[in-house]
């Protein structure tokens, strides 16, 4: 069977090459073809002699990404693909285009295993975790679209399909990959990764020595709201995700970011906005309010921008920063799971 390319790092890929009695300095050529030059097959290495050229076509497997379903919003500023992995599971991926930024939203898993209410990943259920390579390559497809069109990656976020920090040690690789100097080189604090809180990831993510941005999807203030949309927080309650969310706050010295999913009348009272507003007292933290995105599986609606703006002032008030986000890609389905669910009829 062939290798997944965008599964190796570069040590791998050395031992490889030298296992083949090339020289090691190939394997970085390689590498520097794939994660800046994104070339994406054995003919596009012409820095290689023929030969080598030959033998990674026979041993290597460039690509695991099938695109299935291509839609780009009305406005232009946001692009969804959805995927089919060798084994036919799918996945979805973002481009977003703002002012100055061209980021990406990509995906750790197939389906989602936290079972969150209003989200369609969730909704979906688990199908199976991504490979490091499958994680890289969602990033590689963009970054060669976008440089056709005289742009770059400049920021990820971690937020697709899946629960990243369900999927750590895959996670960790393809962001370690995608930071390597001699690689794509994206400082770490143009990653940002969301989860919706699993304690034991966050304080292992706290003792790495990369400094990404972190961001929980709390979207309740209190354990007997969020229990009802996030079924997680049975087994990890809020005062135990914050306990690690501090941690990882004084470890990395980096400001936490806290995404609301705004549903009207359900988590938009002046209560919900108080108790958060006592969560974060203290804390360098962001809050993101971004109204709900629809569902079929979800029959509640977004928060109007009356309560939304009332929701914003009480944190205002109560020194919180925060900020009410557009919803992107309505209209193509862009929210995590939505295309894929539509495919899959559900």
């Amino acid at each position: 069977m062939k290798s997944y390319l965008f599964a190796l790092d570069l040590p791998e890929l050395t031992e490889i090459l030298t296992s083949w009695g090339e020289p090691g300095y190939r394997a970085a050529q390689i590498w520097q073809g794939l994660y800046q030059n994104l070339w994406d097959s054995p003919e596009a290495f012409t820095t290689l002699s023929k030969g080598l050229r030959g033998r990674l076509a026979e041993a290597f497997e460039f690509s695991h990404l099938q695109p299935v379903a291509d839609r780009t919003s009305s406005d232009g500023e946001t692009r969804k693909i959805l995927f089919h992995l060798p084994d036919g599971q799918p996945i979805e991926t973002v481009r977003m285009r703002y002012q100055k930024r061209r980021t990406l939203c990509i995906s750790t898993q197939s389906g989602c295993a936290m079972g969150c209410l209003f989200c369609a990943t969730g909704q979906m259920g688990f199908r199976r975790d991504l490979s490091s390579g499958e994680i890289v390559e969602q990033v590689i497809y963009f970054a060669r679209r976008l440089k056709d069109q005289g742009e770059r990656v400049t920021n990820i976020v971690i937020m697709g399909m899946g629960e990243p920090l369900h999927n750590y040690a895959a996670a960790m690789q393809a962001i370690r990959r995608l930071n390597h100097p001699e690689g794509m080189n994206l400082g770490a604090r143009r990653f940002t990764l969301s989860t919706v809180g699993l304690p034991p990831r966050i304080r292992q993510l706290a003792r790495e020595d990369m400094q990404i941005n972190l961001a929980i999807s709390l979207h309740a203030a209190d354990d007997e709201l969020r229990e009802k949309i996030i079924p997680i927080n049975r087994k990890y309650p809020i005062a135990e995700i914050m306990g690690a969310v501090r941690e990882y706050a004084r470890a990395s010295k980096r400001r936490v970011t806290f995404e609301w999913a705004l549903i009207n009348q359900i988590n938009d009272t002046p209560e919900q906005a108080a108790k958060l507003a006592d969560l974060l007292g203290g804390m360098l933290a962001h809050v993101n309010l971004i109204p709900l995105n629809p569902t079929r599986g979800y029959a509640r609606k977004a928060s109007t921008r009356e309560r939304a703006e009332r929701f914003q002032e009480i944190l205002q008030k109560r020194g919180v920063p925060c900020t009410i986000r557009l919803r992107r890609g309505i209209d193509i389905q862009a929210g995590c799971g939505q295309l894929a669910s539509e495919q899959n009829g559900m």
